[in-house]
């Protein structure tokens, strides 16, 4: 048998960063900066938030539709009529419709009144997003000023142009964790979906899992490595050290103390009965229906209705501010196309209208639903050519769009809009949410994350975004 001291050897380093990479804090946090420049910039930038007249309580949910999605599908359609065969010589558009297989509303846009009783429409694989309509609002005619997967990703997750591949600043969804959540257990979950951390405190970095069984295993305590009174004494003396002279005086000492009770209370507070989604009780029978989710097999656990059962539990539940999920959608360059890349797409966006029933139907303490509180934006790298190539798909486009849905945001409405000839990005006026080649701009990325800011009372550009934020994107009380 082992002796005590044999044991306390094989508690290692690795363990102990998965640990505090699990609270989503401390000093030891892979993929985060430490030391004093970070902890004074953060400083700097927390000051510069804080000092906006009010912050709101807003909560973050991030859908990757990953390959790039076809926005005529869905965000951006064309109708098929104006855009026949007989005019793709001068429209360089082919909507293509009649190439799917046995597509819904027969291959046709869906028509969908929106705010004011304006008229917007869809594409036939927008799904059950169509009856949402009041609750969101899509931005056309964005660029993404590439080509390429990695540099498309993340300039959308950052807000920034990479340089080269590599992702240039913290990612959207840390600054967010960064500014409101500090209280949370994982104030920033990251499933599938990359993040980065350059500016932002310790405890706002991604922690990354990649499906819910994944997420379990962080939310669980490890098969003791000492004995009982051997790990009493440890904690022990460690939080006496936390508590001297030197280690108070010390910030990134204090951020690993902080780091280390959040690992603590996470996986010695049996937070993984939230996410046991194929338990036989009536709730999580429930939810499982709500989304889709079998009730046994590993795999259905993978899934993206079971990634977004994770988030919306994970923020409902009061441990993360802000989670990411990853929405697989294929890179359609072949004649796979006309099969599988619009149900992909509509499978997702069926989803992200379960999540917006689940948190409309989830009372809010204080009043409310979780939905009034909670934000979801849905984006891809770029989209699809508005061509057909010679193998019966799509290639990648400049042009792209995104959804924005929640709190905060004025729904039914469409803002901007791609050009009727070759689908090219268009001036958008960011107050009135108009094309306007005079007065407008072209959207990107950045607009999307200085709205978001912007919502929540941060004015100043402390991101550094150097763009205007979309306020016609969000509602009246904002």
């Amino acid at each position: 048998m082992k002796h005590d001291d044999e044991r306390l050897a094989e508690f290692t380093r690795r363990r102990f960063l998965r640990r505090a990479m699990a609270a989503g804090a401390g000093a030891l946090s892979l993929g985060a900066i430490p030391g004093p420049l970070m902890d004074l910039g953060w400083a700097a930038n927390k000051a510069a938030a804080t000092s906006s007249p009010k912050v709101k309580d807003r909560y973050y949910i991030f859908c990757y539709f990953s390959g790039g999605w076809d926005t005529l599908l869905s965000l951006d359609p064309r109708d098929p009529v104006k855009f026949s065969k007989g005019k793709v010589a001068v429209t360089h558009i082919d909507p293509a419709y009649e190439q799917l297989n046995n597509p819904p509303n027969g291959g046709k846009p869906v028509k969908v009144k929106g705010a004011g009783g304006k008229i917007a429409e869809f594409g036939p694989y927008i799904g059950d997003l169509e009856k949402h309509f009041d609750k969101f609002s899509v931005v056309r005619g964005l660029s993404m000023d590439t080509l390429t997967h990695e540099v498309g990703r993340r300039r959308f997750l950052t807000g920034k142009p990479p340089s080269g591949l590599l992702a240039r600043g913290s990612s959207g969804a840390t600054w967010l964790a960064g500014l409101l959540g500090e209280t949370e257990i994982i104030p920033n979950l990251a499933v599938r979906v990359e993040s980065y951390n350059t500016s932002q405190p310790n405890f706002a970095t991604g922690l990354k899992v990649n499906n819910v069984p994944d997420l379990l295993r962080s939310l669980k305590v490890d098969k003791a490595a000492l004995s009982p009174k051997l790990e009493q004494l440890v904690n022990l003396t460690v939080a006496q050290s936390a508590g001297c002279g030197q280690a108070k005086a010390s910030k990134m000492w204090q951020g690993a103390e902080t780091s280390r009770q959040k690992a603590r209370a996470m996986v010695n507070g049996g937070l993984d009965d939230l996410f046991a989604f194929q338990a036989k009780t009536p709730a999580m029978t429930a939810l499982r229906n709500h989304y889709g989710i079998k009730a046994y097999g590993s795999a259905a656990l993978q899934t993206p209705q079971a990634q977004a059962a994770m988030a919306v539990t994970a923020i409902t539940a009061g441990i993360s501010r802000v989670c990411s999920v990853q929405f697989p959608v294929l890179d359609a360059h072949f004649d796979d196309w006309a099969t599988t890349h619009g149900p992909q797409q509509q499978a997702g966006f069926n989803t992200i209208a379960r999540m917006l029933e689940d948190l409309q139907k989830r009372s809010y303490p204080g009043g409310g639903t979780w939905l009034d509180h909670t934000t979801i934006v849905a984006f891809s790298e770029f989209s699809r050519t508005p061509m057909i190539n010679q193998r019966g798909g799509r290639d990648h486009s400049l042009t792209n769009a995104c959804l924005v849905a929640g709190a905060g945001i004025k729904g039914g409405q469409v803002i901007g809009a791609s050009a009727d000839i070759a689908l090219a990005p268009t001036k958008t006026n960011v107050s009135t949410g108009e094309s306007d080649n005079s007065n407008g701009e072209i959207i990107k990325p950045e607009h999307i994350y200085r709205t978001l800011l912007h919502d929540i009372g941060i004015t100043s550009d402390v991101a550094d975004m150097r763009v205007p934020p979309i306020t016609a994107l969000l509602s009246k009380s904002t």
